[in-house]
Parts: C-alpha cells; sequence; structure tokens
C-alpha cells in the first residue's frame, strides 16, 4: 500500500509540475474592457518564493494626472515601466548605480497634454524625461518635411514631428507575467497600437523582463506591419544618462568601424567623441554616428562608465538587428539638461526623408515583424567595468576606426 501511495504521489507531482503555468495578471486591455488601479504583487501572490515585488500606481496632479507605473523590484535592481507613455522606462537603480537624468520637465506627462505640432514639431520635449523612450514607429528623428502618397494616390508632403508617436501612445494591453520554473523571470509586457485610416498600421509588442536578484534587465520587442501594404519604420531606443554616469571624463566604450559628426558642428569636436565634458552654459548639443562591430554571435557591445570608471551602464544587442548607434551630447548645465543619449537603432535620427535616401529605412510586408532584443547590464565597482571594458576591446580587435571629420548624414 505504501509503495502505491508513494507511486500516486510521484504521478500527481509530474503532472501538476507539467500542466503548470507561469503567473498572468492583465492590468490593461482594451480587448477585454479592462483596467486595473492600484495593485501589488509579491511572490507568495505568484505561489513563489524570493525577494521581489511587482506594483501599479495611478499619480495624480498636474500633467501626470491619470499617468500609470509599473515599479518592479527584482531585490537588487528597481525599474519603473510607464504603459501610459508608450511603455518607456522612466528609471532603473541598482545600488548607487542610476539610469535616468536630471530633466527639466518633472512630471511624467500624460500623453493628453502633449501636442507633437507645437514648436515647428518638437513637442515631444514637453514630456521628455524618460531613461529610454523608443522613437517610431512610423517616423523617428528630426521634424520636418517628408512626401507619401496619399489617398487618391498623389505625391504629397506632410510634416514629421521630432522622434514620431509612439512614446506618447499608451498601451492598449498590459501584462504582468512570471515564469513558473526557476529563475522565475518577471516580465512586464504590453501592446502598444500606431495606426491611422490611409496611414501607419504599425504593432508593437514589448517586454521589459529581469531576474530576481540580477543587475541586468531585457528589452524584447517585436514590431509587425497589421497592414494590407508594405509599410515603412523606423525604430531608436533613445537611453539617456546624467549623473552619475554622465560626468566630466565619462567615456563611451564601443567597439565601432566608423564615427560621423551628425553636422558641421559636432565635426569640430569630433576627436573627442567618446569623452564627456563638464556642465558648459550655452552648450550645443552634439551628435555623433557610429556603425558598430559586432562580435563571433554577431552581438555588439557598448558601455558608458563614469570618470573614475567604477560605475557604468552596458547595452548588449545583435547588430543586425540595431545597425546603427547614436550618441547624443548634451553637456549644459546640471538641472538645464545635462544629458547623454545612447540610442542603438535601425538608422540615424535624421528626417526620415534624409534616412530614406541613405538606404536606412527599412520596410515590412503585410503580416511580417522584426525582432530587437537589448540586454543592459548595471555594473558597481572598478573590476565589474573593466570586465566589461575588455569584451569590447576584444570585439574591436585590431580594427581601426575611422573617424570623419565632415559629415556625411545631414547635408
Amino acid at each position: 500500500m505504501t509503495r502505491l501511495l508513494m507511486l500516486l504521489l510521484i504521478v500527481a507531482l509530474t503532472i501538476s509540475s507539467a500542466t503548470a503555468e507561469p503567473f498572468r495578471k492583465v492590468l490593461s486591455s482594451v480587448k477585454q474592457n479592462v483596467q486595473v488601479g492600484d495593485w501589488k504583487l509579491s511572490p507568495a501572490d505568484a505561489k513563489l518564493k524570493g525577494n521581489w515585488s511587482v506594483r501599479q500606481r495611478e499619480l495624480h496632479g498636474g500633467k501626470q494626472d491619470g499617468v500609470r507605473i509599473i515599479e518592479v523590484d527584482n531585490g537588487t535592481l528597481q525599474m519603473t515601466v510607464v504603459p501610459t507613455r508608450g511603455m518607456s522606462i522612466l528609471r532603473v537603480v541598482s545600488g548607487e548605480v542610476h539610469l535616468g537624468w536630471n530633466s527639466p520637465v518633472k512630471e511624467v506627462v500624460n500623453p493628453k497634454f502633449i501636442n507633437l505640432q507645437s514648436k515647428g514639431g518638437l513637442g515631444w520635449l514637453d514630456g521628455f524625461n524618460e531613461w529610454m523612450v523608443r522613437c517610431g514607429l512610423e517616423s523617428a528623428g528630426h521634424p520636418g518635411k517628408d512626401s507619401f502618397t496619399n489617398n487618391v494616390g498623389d505625391e504629397a508632403t506632410l510634416e514629421l514631428t521630432l522622434h514620431g508617436k509612439i512614446g506618447n501612445i499608451p498601451a492598449s494591453e498590459v501584462q504582468v507575467i512570471v515564469d513558473d520554473k526557476p529563475p522565475h523571470r518577471i516580465r512586464i509586457r504590453g501592446r502598444v497600437d500606431e495606426r491611422s485610416f490611409y496611414g501607419a498600421q504599425l504593432e508593437i509588442w514589448t517586454e521589459v523582463s529581469t531576474v530576481p536578484g540580477s543587475k541586468v534587465f531585457r528589452i524584447d520587442d517585436v514590431i509587425t506591419n497589421r497592414g494590407a501594404a508594405e509599410q515603412e519604420f523606423q525604430v531608436i531606443y533613445h537611453a539617456n544618462h546624467g549623473a552619475p554616469l554622465m560626468e566630466k571624463g565619462a567615456r563611451l566604450l564601443a567597439p565601432v568601424k566608423r564615427v560621423t559628426p551628425f553636422n558641421q558642428y559636432a565635426a569640430k569636436s569630433v576627436a573627442t567623441w567618446d569623452v564627456y565634458p563638464a556642465p558648459t552654459p550655452g552648450f550645443v548639443e552634439r551628435v555623433y554616428c557610429l556603425y558598430p562591430l559586432a562580435d563571433a554571435d554577431g552581438r555588439t557591445l557598448v558601455m558608458l562608465q563614469n570618470a573614475a570608471a567604477d560605475k557604468a551602464v552596458s547595452f548588449a544587442y545583435p547588430v543586425k538587428q540595431l545597425p546603427y548607434l547614436t550618441q547624443w551630447k548634451n553637456a549644459l548645465p546640471l538641472g538645464g539638461g545635462y544629458v547623454t543619449g545612447i540610442e542603438p537603432g535601425t538608422g540615424f535620427p535624421a528626417n526620415r526623408s534624409v534616412e530614406r535616401k541613405a538606404g536606412r529605412v527599412p520596410k515590412l510586408k503585410p503580416g511580417q515583424s522584426r525582432r530587437f532584443t537589448l540586454d543592459v547590464g548595471l555594473h558597481a565597482g572598478g573590476a565589474a567595468v573593466k570586465a566589461v571594458a575588455a569584451k569590447i576591446k576584444k570585439i574591436q580587435g585590431d580594427q581601426k576606426v575611422q573617424v570623419d571629420t565632415k559629415t556625411t548624414i545631414v547635408k
């Protein structure tokens, strides 16, 4: 009898293990007409063990009224995702390493208060304070005129706005998923739609995830053309850093084959493209266009480190997915926007008309998808930063860097 009970117990446990599913909570759904308010999740709620939590809050007052944020604490790393603003990532913190910046925009602005057309197409800047905001999807880059075929088949022009619309579109579907099997990855998934009649019909499923206790998190996105015709698209991952990583003497380490200044003003200091200046009154932004190298697996690795090389953030991703890297230096005084952007993308941030001529505007056939995956690591201590630097140096190898003294991007 004892052996029979033991056998039945083993079978039951086997069936239970085989049928176990990840914890899943729908926080927002257009399809289901669901919107959950303030909400918290602990390991016990998911019938798991560990030291982590997920929390959704709704913000109130001012221009942030009605914005929902999701705060993930994996026990070592804390990050804040903003479903109301296109699934952007507001900030990330792990010990003394902070990802984010001191923007003049202090509130997490609800998109309903953003007019993208204002200030000559620069209205996007009225809500710009995230650590990472996606630029796209129909267009990304500088505002200005571009051509298109209108609804009666004629060639027409339109005014594109800075960096497109996706960062100011609330997510239509938002889910929290926690894997039932170790290491119990925590996933925040959202779908953002950029759709118009006689216009773009693009969908992006975003996923920001992390493993409990890790100092690494992953951005995993899939963009799909839901229209009936071939569709252009663009995406730039505009990741922005201030103190403690950006400071006088901070450096960008990147294995690259070529560095090109975005304009002639940036060309004046292209020789020191990888080194950051102190906060400078009257500083005019400088942008450099980088062509990253890849390792044997097709992946690149770039790192922003502070002056002492004991704090850093790294980005690892397939070059085939994101073949271009933009570096934005904006060394204005503290509080006025002392920030640098490290921006992997399908192209550079010129107007779409310029990018199209350069062959940097990809297309999707009807129903076709493209995937983009970035692993972001936070590093503390000289040994940890040095180890990443050694990997970057190995990818660079004997390849000499071509540093252009004149721009070939914007003419």
